[in-house]
């Protein structure tokens, strides 16, 4: 467990993740300090302060953290956070905790300590470039000191998770049963939610005595205590392990529930999850289509449209509000069974919010007071959950245990004397640690229950793997071509067509009314809240007024690989402008998605005023990469599509590049922005998940860049886009 920061210090029990040659993935405890930006490993819980750390790594501005979310690893789960090195990719550091809640305070501490160490840009951003820095500044506990004494926490400020965007609720009330709030998503053209549709979107709402940590760790459990509070779920599996946030699961239902005479269902479902700074957890689940499991003899699979819960705390987190949405297809025949009863199949199956709220009251006892028995309550259906992951959750693997010590004295070798992230990978120094009393695995336990099937693939590894042999170089290969082909289906591939002459900037159509599919226009800007003239007082924001720049042109195209640096392109919108002599400036901001095919999304803003007169911006542009990655924001907003995809892109500001990888390019009228959104796991599911509903969505964004400081407020947007229906068919192939 990690200790809450207290004077900037961060303390706690995590686990070195590392590689065997042969690619399996084992752990390694270690005692970690995070203080004054430096990150200190112990082998032991530190005893005074005279004591030297194993390792010690300095955290500055150039390095990125990223969340892997949950792993299963030589059957322990863990969820796994990884420090980047954004100066050497060979540089990283991966680390897991045991718990969720864990994990999400380590990553918010390191990331403010990123923060703290990003300099002035009007004083040192201009005379600093990344050639005056070491490619890694980590070393060992002598040479760790503080080398900067300015204290820049105070510009940090922790924003309450909530809605950036003034939207109306989509959700209307129609009941109450079992103690929670029915309620039916109405569409645009039935506002008082009075009409139903084939397979209504419905949600079911209330209030659980229990952490949210505890109630996620049992929803994604699909192990046999699933059987005390999901009366619809008969059995399940992981089929394929995407990565730490993503997977595919089959699930079959129990039939009692059913009515009469109606075959068994079973569903084919992508499950993606996420944790929010402030401790909500969002689980999305949806159909999908998927080679290893085709439909099985008796059974009828139903199509689940859009589904999943969202768990925030309340009471100071000793309560959770739970949201349990579901808008399904039964698959029946219509003149067997009418619309009424697969809504009020839907809604029978939402009532198992009801049984879990129960089964966490009936855990709790007398909904005792004591803190510190709630504590040990929740520690105890954590574990519980914890070894049903095991079981449910972790693909079957080759049992194959081996000494780290003959692989890491070389790796020693390499690394002695290397000031890196690396250095705190624990090279050679002793052999694998005797797990404690609470990481011993009950077997005798785990053998008396029941053990779903799992698939035979082995868990990706991320970790580059030095000098392997010839016979484990054989099965790596095998394994990355089973990892890299997707195994399910839920976005049409497109045909290929010849190329065609691009007219940068203009390969997206406008569209001011908004009302022709696959095309942009601008959205307004009231629709966006940012920070106000006292935000650092009040910490109120406030309706955006108008947009520091005016949107221009759009760029929608797909290729074999990454299209970066669009601004210099001959025949560009940019250099239309340079040709021409003419004094205007660009901002570009180029979202790139990875994947066999490359999808390019550019949004060309154009500053018509000297740039000097804006110095927030002027900073920004003349700056270094880690500044602006400390001040990018932008603010996403889903105002026409599905649930799922409303609650998977948020309405809450982002730091884009404290989540994602950013490249920069400096032209001689304009700044390009190339965001890589393969860069995150938890950034590749949400876009994975938005590119199947692409075609029936209307997507807002604006871009601010942050303010920290009173002469730096109030905020003011960039810009903003709408982009209407984008078709994925019809973006422009170069």
């Amino acid at each position: 467990m990690g200790v809450p920061p207290n004077d900037g210090k961060m303390e706690g029990w995590l686990y070195i993740i590392r590689s065997h040659r042969f690619g399996l993935q084992f752990s390694r405890r270690r005692y970690f300090i995070l203080q004054e930006n430096y990150l200190r490993c112990y082998k032991t819980l530190s005893i005074s302060k005279e004591e030297e750390p194993l390792r010690s790594a300095k955290i500055d501005s150039y390095i990125r953290i990223t969340d892997n979310g949950r792993e299963s690893i030589n059957r322990k789960v863990f969820f796994i956070f990884t420090l980047y090195n954004t100066l050497n990719e060979n540089d990283h550091l991966k680390l897991g905790a045991s718990g969720s809640e864990d994990a999400g305070r380590w990553i918010r501490s390191l990331q403010n300590s990123v923060l703290k160490e990003c300099p002035n840009p009007e004083k040192e951003f201009m005379s600093f470039s990344k050639k005056n820095w070491l490619p890694s500044r980590f070393g060992t506990a002598k040479r760790a000191h503080r080398q900067r004494s300015i204290d820049y926490y105070s510009l940090l400020h922790n924003e309450a998770v909530t809605s950036d965007v003034i939207a109306p609720s989509p959700w209307k009330i129609f009941g109450c049963q079992n103690g929670l709030r029915l309620f039916k998503e109405a569409k645009d053209w039935d506002s008082s939610g009075r009409h139903w549709d084939d397979h209504p979107a419905i949600m079911a709402v209330g209030v659980i005595n229990g952490a949210p940590e505890a109630i996620f760790r049992t929803l994604m459990s699909l192990g046999a205590s699933r059987s005390e509070w999901d009366f619809c779920f008969y059995r399940g599996n992981v089929v394929e392990h995407i990565d730490g946030h993503t997977d595919i699961l089959h699930a079959k239902l129990y039939s009692n529930w059913l009515p009469w005479g109606m075959m068994r269902r079973d569903f084919l479902l992508r499950r993606y999850w996420r944790r929010e700074e402030d401790g909500t957890y969002v689980i999305l689940y949806h159909s999908v289509i998927h080679k290893k499991c085709p439909p099985q003899n008796g059974y009828v699979r139903a199509c689940l449209k859009s589904g999943g819960y969202v768990i925030t705390p309340v009471n100071k987190g000793k309560e959770s509000l739970v949201k349990h949405m579901l808008a399904v297809d039964w698959k029946f025949w219509k003149v067997y069974l009418r619309r009424p009863y697969a809504r009020s199949l839907t809604i029978r199956m939402l009532e198992r919010l009801a049984a879990l709220r129960e089964m966490f009251r009936a855990k709790a006892g007398n909904y005792t007071s004591d803190i510190s028995s709630a504590d040990s309550e929740v520690k105890i259906m954590l574990d519980q959950a914890a070894a049903e992951d095991i079981k449910s959750e972790d693909i079957s693997q080759p049992k194959l245990e081996l000494n780290a010590d003959f692989e890491e004295e070389e790796a020693e070798k390499t690394i002695s004397g290397r000031r890196s992230l690396m250095s705190l990978n624990d090279a050679s120094d002793e052999f694998f640690d005797v797990p404690d009393s609470g990481e011993v695995i009950a077997f005798d336990h785990l053998e008396n229950d029941w053990f779903p099937e799992v698939s035979q693939e082995w868990p990706a590894s991320n970790m580059a793997q030095p000098r392997l042999s010839s016979a484990a170089v054989f099965v790596k290969k095998i394994h990355d071509l089973a990892v890299q082909k997707k195994g399910y289906m839920d976005f049409q591939e497109l045909a290929k067509e010849e190329n065609v002459v691009t007219s940068f900037g203009n390969t997206l159509q406008k569209d001011s009314a908004c009302s022709l599919p696959c095309s942009w226009a601008t959205s307004d800007p009231t629709t966006f809240l940012i920070r106000g003239e006292n935000y650092l007082k009040d910490n109120q924001k406030i309706k955006a007024k108008g947009t520091l720049m005016q949107m221009v042109g759009a760029d929608w195209l797909r290729s074999e690989h990454r299209e970066d640096d669009l601004g210099s392109r001959a025949g560009s919108i940019v250099q239309k402008y340079t040709a021409q002599g003419r004094p205007e400036f660009f901002f570009i901001v180029n979202i790139q998605v990875p994947g066999v095919t490359q999808y390019t999304l550019a949004l060309y803003y154009m500053l018509k005023t000297p740039l000097e007169e804006t110095p927030l911006l002027h900073s920004f542009v003349n700056g270094d990469d880690a500044f602006r990655n400390s001040r990018f924001k932008l603010i996403p907003y889903i105002s026409k599509g599905s649930w799922i995809v409303k609650q998977s892109v948020g309405k809450k500001a982002c730091l884009v590049g404290q989540a994602l990888e950013m490249h920069y390019f400096r032209g001689k009228n304009y700044l390009e922005l190339d965001i890589d959104v393969g860069s995150s796991t938890v950034a590749r599911g949400v876009v994975s998940l938005v590119l199947g509903y692409l075609n029936h969505l209307v997507i807002e964004m604006a871009f601010v860049i942050q303010g920290n400081t009173e002469e730096e407020l109030p905020e003011v947007l960039l810009g903003t886009c709408r982009l209407n229906n984008l078709d994925a068919s019809k973006s422009v192939l170069v």
